[in-house]
């Protein structure tokens, strides 16, 4: 009896959790999975790519550019987002990053995709692109992504689409902002 009660709360436990339980098939299910925009700088419990692992993912600052090195916009500006991958786990993960996972949702409407052109498909700003998608065991890594938009896009919503499927989304300040806005758009020049 004391077995079958323990099982009970056990399984109740993982049911309340909001860290989902899982099967030994090592598919991570992070939940609970948001329905409104997270705010800029929070921190979403992402699935890895294929569904493996967990990784944190945290946009903290953009900037908007109309000039990133030799690179010009073809829509007549850069928003540039630096973010923060990371690991917790003892085994790499691998983000969606390199399999498009950052879109941006215009006001009205329109989803673009990370690097939708040349020039935003080129912008490695220094100090801001440490290799993702992959992210070695108990760290994090600072990377960025940069979209190539109209200024009437500006204050968008950042989505994340993880290996599960499930989108994350941050609603964007229009104005350049974060705490290491300066630098990177320092980094832009």
């Amino acid at each position: 009896m004391r077995h079958i009660i323990r099982a009970s709360v056990l399984a109740a436990a993982c049911c309340v959790s909001l860290i989902a339980c899982s099967n030994s098939d090592d598919k991570s299910n992070p939940q609970p999975s948001p329905r409104t925009a997270l705010k800029f700088g929070q921190t979403a419990e992402t699935a890895g790519a294929d569904g493996k692992g967990t990784a944190q993912i945290t946009p903290d600052t953009v900037v908007y550019v109309d000039k990133a090195g030799a690179e010009t916009p073809e829509h007549g500006l850069f928003a540039v987002v630096r973010f923060k991958a990371g690991n917790r786990s003892k085994a790499p993960v691998t983000t969606t990053v390199g399999k498009g996972g950052f879109r941006w949702k215009t006001p009205d409407g329109k989803t673009v995709k990370a690097g939708n052109s040349e020039g935003a498909g080129r912008i490695a700003p220094v100090g801001f692109s440490e290799g993702a998608p992959d992210v070695s065991p108990s760290t994090y890594q600072v990377d960025s992504v940069a979209f190539d938009i109209t200024a009437a896009e500006k204050g968008g919503t950042l989505v994340y689409v993880d290996g599960d499927g499930v989108a994350f989304r941050w609603k964007v300040p229009s104005t350049s902002s974060g705490s290491t806005a300066g630098a990177l758009k320092s980094a832009l020049q």
